[in-house]
């Protein structure tokens, strides 16, 4: 369901044909690289948070952390991930296959300058067999985004 809520989003945008699934597991970058054949930066990564009570999503480069002290300059709070068993009802992906695309509405979507590295990049496609190559343009585009901020450490 999350794969196809995905799909329908995507293909708003043509970018459907891009979409890529996997017989193998793409849940955690690790694997996402390896059955992408890629740097594990190069998988886009989201992150789930809470900003109050508002989900929120930041799609970083797989070989990044969250730096606390950024994230509380830019949200003026602690950063807080959304629970794994509240992810999927919050978010309308489940953890392993969360992405920008086709998520509940109210769900605001943040980029990091860590992606800005990479002219391609490969987020998840709503499970955690799946995956789509977009360019930074793509991404920006079919994700939606607010706004790029700076809340990662290499």
């Amino acid at each position: 369901m999350s794969l196809e809520r995905a799909k329908e989003h995507l293909k708003k945008y043509g970018l459907e044909g891009k979409i890529m699934e996997f017989a193998v597991s793409s849940a955690t970058v690790e694997e996402a690289a390896k059955a992408l054949g890629c740097s594990p930066g190069e998988i886009a990564k989201t992150l789930s948070f809470l900003v109050g009570e508002k989900p929120v999503l930041i799609v970083v480069a797989g070989d990044v952390k969250i730096d606390n002290s950024k994230y509380k300059v830019f949200f003026h709070q602690k950063a807080k991930m959304i629970p794994v068993e509240d992810v999927e009802k919050m978010i309308g992906h489940q953890v392993g296959g969360v992405c920008p695309f086709g998520v509940l509405e109210g769900v605001e979507v943040y980029l990091d300058q860590s992606l800005q590295k990479y002219e391609v990049v490969y987020p998840a496609c709503g499970n955690s067999h799946s995956a789509v190559r977009l360019t930074i343009r793509e991404l920006e585009e079919a994700s939606c985004y607010q706004e790029w901020i700076d809340v990662c450490k290499e």
